[in-house]
C-alpha cells in the first residue's frame, strides 16, 4: 500500500485564521495537483496560541471546518490539522480529519497539554486516543507535546497503526529534540510518522519547521529546513512497516508479563 502525504509547513500569522486560511487554501490545492491523498496542516494552525482571543477563534474555526469539509471533498483528499475547539463549554486543542466523501471527520483532543505554552491554564484534556480507518491504512492521531510520551505511540502500533499523524507548534530552541524523537517513535514502534510543524515567529516565539515523514527505519522519507514554508509531499510505502517488523520481530519479543 503506498500513499502520497503532503505536509504544509506554514510560516503562521498569529491570530489571523483568514489569513492563515487564505494561504491553506492555495496549499490544499497544490497537494491536489500532486495528487497527494492527505494533507496535514500544523498545531493550532489557524490561530497560533492567541489564548486572548480564544473564542473569537472557535468561532472562526467553525466556519473554516466546514470549509474545509468542501475542499476536502472537492479535491477528493484527506485533510486534518489541529484547531482550537469548544465542546460544552471548555476549550479543546482538536485534532481533525476531515474525508474525501464531505461528511465524516474524525476527531482527537489533545491529551498532554503542555504546561511551557500555558494549555493547562486553557485548555481541557481529552480522554481518549484517536485511531481511524483510512484508505492508506489504520492512523494513529498525535498532537506536538504528545510526542515525548513513547507509551501512546506504542499503544497505537499495538492497535494495528501503521502511521502516525501530527500536527505540531514545536519551538526552534528544543528543534532537535523533535529531530530526535519523531525518528525514535518511529523506530521503536516500526512504524511511519508524519509530523509537520510551522515556521517563523508566532507571538513571542520562534518555531523550528522540520517537518518530516521518518519511515520505520528512522530514515526521513522527505524534511524540511527549519526556517521556510514549504508543501513537502512524499510518497510513503505502509508495507514497509510489515517488512521492517519481519526483520527485527521487536512485537513478538516483547515481555509484557514483566513490565506490563
Amino acid at each position: 500500500m503506498k500513499a502520497l502525504i503532503s505536509l504544509a509547513q506554514l510560516n503562521l500569522k498569529f491570530g489571523d485564521p483568514q489569513w492563515n486560511f487564505d494561504r491553506a487554501i492555495q496549499m490544499i490545492a497544490e497537494a491536489a495537483r500532486r495528487q497527494s491523498d492527505c494533507i496535514l496542516f500544523p498545531e493550532l494552525w489557524t490561530s497560533g496560541y492567541d489564548f486572548e482571543h480564544a473564542l473569537d477563534h472557535v468561532h472562526s474555526n467553525r466556519s473554516i471546518s466546514a470549509d474545509l469539509s468542501a475542499l476536502a471533498q472537492e479535491y477528493r483528499l484527506w485533510l486534518g490539522g489541529s484547531m482550537l475547539e469548544e465542546q460544552d463549554g471548555q476549550l479543546f486543542n482538536t485534532f481533525t480529519m476531515f474525508s474525501p466523501d464531505g461528511v465524516s471527520s474524525y476527531k482527537y483532543q489533545k491529551i498532554h497539554l503542555f504546561r511551557l505554552m500555558d494549555e493547562h491554564h486553557w485548555f481541557l484534556p481529552g480522554d481518549h486516543l484517536q485511531s481511524i480507518d483510512l484508505p492508506l491504512g489504520k492512523v494513529g492521531m498525535a498532537i506536538c507535546y504528545d510526542l515525548r510520551f513513547p507509551e501512546m505511540f506504542r499503544k497505537y502500533a499495538l492497535e494495528g497503526c501503521r502511521i502516525i499523524l501530527m500536527p505540531a507548534e514545536w519551538p526552534i530552541i528544543r528543534v532537535q529534540h523533535w529531530k530526535l524523537l519523531t525518528r525514535a517513535r518511529a523506530i521503536e514502534n516500526q512504524i511511519v510518522v508524519a509530523a509537520v510543524n510551522c515556521v517563523g515567529k508566532i507571538g513571542n516565539e520562534t518555531f523550528g519547521g522540520s517537518s518530516a515523514i521518518i519511515d520505520p527505519w528512522g530514515d526521513a522519507i522527505i524534511e524540511g529546513n527549519d526556517h521556510d514554508e514549504a508543501l513537502l509531499t512524499a510518497e510513503v510505502d505502509l508495507d514497509q512497516v510489515s517488512t521492517v517488523r519481519q526483520k527485527i520481530p521487536v512485537f513478538n519479543d516483547r515481555r509484557p508479563d514483566i513490565y506490563g
